[in-house]
C-alpha cells in the first residue's frame, strides 16, 4: 500500500534554503523544483485551499484568510482519500486549517497554537509526527510547520533570524525524512513565499515555492518543469493509487511504470 507524508513550511522561499546542506542532500534523492508557483492572492488560506482542493481561488472562493464555504463545493484530497478508505492525519497550528478538509474526513488531527518559542514547537510537532507515523501509519499525513511565517512576518522575509528559523525547520524535516518509513512518498514544499514582512502580491517573492518529491516513481536529482500548487493533489491521489476528483484542475507530476 502506497502512503504520502506532505510536510509543508508555511512562507518558506526557495532562495531561503537553495544553499543549505540538509536541501541539497534532499534534492539528490527527490525529483524537486526551486520555481513552482502558488496561487494569487498569495495568502496562507487560499493557498491551502488551492493545495488541497486542485483548482485556484476564483473558483474555491477563498480569496482572504477567512474561510467562505464553496458555491459550488469540490471534494478536497481528504475528502477523495477517505471516500476511497484511506486514513488521513493532520498535524496544525495555525487554527483557520481546520477548514482546508470538511468534517469527518480526518482519522486523526492534533491541532496546538504555536509556542512563544517557535523553534521549541517545531521539536515537538516533530516528536509528534514521527510517534504517530509510527503507531498508527496512516495513509496520508500532512504535516504543517508555522515558523518561517512568523518570522517573516516578524523580522522580515530574508532577515537573518528568518534564515535561521528556516534552517532551524530544515532540520526538523531532515529528522522526518530520514525517520519514517521507506512505504512513504514524502513531499516537502510551502505556500508562498514573502516580501519585507507582508506576503500575498502577484510577485515572485511572495509566488515561487518550492517542491520535494522523494519516493518511489520519482527520478532522483531530477529538475520538475512548469509546477504549480494545484498540482499537489493530483500527484498525491496518484501516489495513492486513488481515482482523482473531476473538478480538479491540477495536472499529475507521478509517472507510472
Amino acid at each position: 500500500m502506497k502512503k504520502v507524508l506532505l510536510i509543508l513550511c508555511d512562507g518558506m522561499r526557495p532562495d531561503a534554503i537553495s544553499d543549505l546542506g540538509a536541501v541539497k542532500a534532499l534534492s539528490e534523492k527527490s525529483s524537486y523544483t526551486f520555481n513552482a508557483k502558488t496561487v494569487v492572492p498569495s495568502m496562507t488560506l487560499p493557498c491551502h485551499m488551492s493545495l488541497f482542493h486542485s483548482v485556484k481561488p476564483d473558483r474555491h472562493g477563498v480569496t482572504t484568510n477567512v474561510y467562505t464555504p464553496q458555491v459550488r463545493p469540490i471534494n478536497g484530497l481528504c475528502e477523495v482519500l477517505k471516500m476511497a478508505k484511506k486514513k488521513c492525519a493532520m498535524i496544525y497550528s495555525w487554527e483557520q486549517l481546520k477548514d482546508i478538509t470538511r468534517p469527518g474526513s480526518l482519522e486523526w488531527a492534533y491541532y496546538e497554537k504555536d509556542f512563544p518559542d517557535t523553534l521549541l514547537h517545531g521539536r515537538r510537532f516533530t516528536d509528534i509526527a514521527l510517534k504517530y507515523l509510527q503507531d498508527q501509519t496512516p495513509d496520508f499525513m500532512f504535516l504543517y510547520y508555522h515558523t518561517p511565517d512568523i518570522l517573516g512576518h516578524g523580522y522580515g522575509w530574508m532577515s537573518r533570524e528568518y534564515l535561521d528559523g528556516v534552517k532551524a525547520v530544515w532540520d526538523y524535516i531532515t529528522e522526518v525524512v530520514e525517520k519514517v518509513s521507506d512505504e512513504y512518498t514524502v513531499m516537502v514544499t510551502a505556500d508562498h513565499g514573502g516580501h519585507d514582512r507582508v506576503h500575498g502580491l502577484d510577485i515572485p517573492e511572495d509566488t515561487t515555492i518550492p517542491l520535494f518529491i522523494k519516493g518511489e516513481n520519482f527520478e532522483k536529482g531530477k529538475v520538475l518543469d512548469n509546477v504549480n500548487i494545484i498540482d499537489i493533489a493530483p500527484t498525491v491521489a496518484d501516489i495513492m493509487e486513488v481515482e482523482k476528483d473531476q473538478d480538479w484542475e491540477g495536472k499529475s507530476l507521478y509517472v507510472k511504470d
